[in-house]
């Protein structure tokens, strides 16, 4: 039985033995060739690459991985969000709580971690827990989604269902949050629906609630965050 199947971390979380610019060169080294635009041969070469590391060093890593994610249980930092954890902007050294006015209606997903109200410690030791935050009209949530809102702000798994990718994109024009790995399209409003594109699932969702105007964790995430190893 692979670690994936125990709800572990595989190659999903390279981060442990390695650099996220080495492992997701997509979100964080732009093709110039073009002016800076997005080239999605990099991604591909990066792919091929990736599935020939995947088959002579997948068991070794996955091993190691499941191994540390164990012992990481009792890094805080580590824990995916919890109920009653707050919200704040990744790469925010002040730790500010957000709000809904901290994000427009319509506007591009904001990337964010949770953190811990008491001890204000943030959970970004493992990438599993990048969350992304969008604000939509309310009108456009379905019933489901809106019981998982907070003033029409929706919070997702930023990791993408099909390959570990992250969802970095919005098209504002289709109200759809978009991978540029594989280009998988996932609805905010309709529980981040699959629209298109190879996604499996949908991305779990993290409900949220307000208190004392801050954006709060409601409950956990409603599936494993996570993707495909095929």
């Amino acid at each position: 039985m692979s670690c994936r199947h125990l709800g572990l971390p595989c190659l999903a979380d390279l981060k442990v033995c390695t650099t996220s610019e080495s492992i997701f060169p997509w979100t964080l080294q732009p093709d110039t060739t073009d002016g800076g635009s997005y080239n999605p041969r990099i991604v591909t070469n990066w792919m091929a690459r990736r599935s020939v590391l995947k088959g002579g060093l997948g068991l070794g890593i996955c091993l190691n991985l499941a191994a540390a994610d164990i012992l990481g249980q009792d890094d805080p930092a580590a824990l995916r969000p919890k109920q009653g954890d707050l919200l704040v902007k990744e790469n925010d050294a002040a730790k500010v709580p957000l709000t809904p006015g901290d994000l427009a209606i319509g506007a591009a997903q904001t990337m964010a971690w949770a953190m811990d109200p008491g001890d204000r410690t943030v959970r970004s030791a493992s990438r599993l827990n990048r969350v992304l935050l969008i604000r939509l009209d309310a009108g456009k949530l379905d019933p489901e989604t809106m019981a998982r809102a907070a003033d029409g702000v929706v919070a997702y798994t930023a990791i993408c269902t099909h390959t570990g990718c992250e969802v970095v994109e919005w098209l504002a024009d289709e109200g759809t949050l978009h991978c540029p790995c594989h280009f998988s399209k996932f609805n905010p409003g309709a529980g981040a629906r699959v629209v298109d594109g190879p996604a499996p699932r949908p991305l779990p969702a993290l409900p949220l609630e307000l208190m004392d105007g801050r954006l709060v964790v409601a409950k956990p995430f409603t599936s494993r965050v996570g993707f495909e190893t095929a």
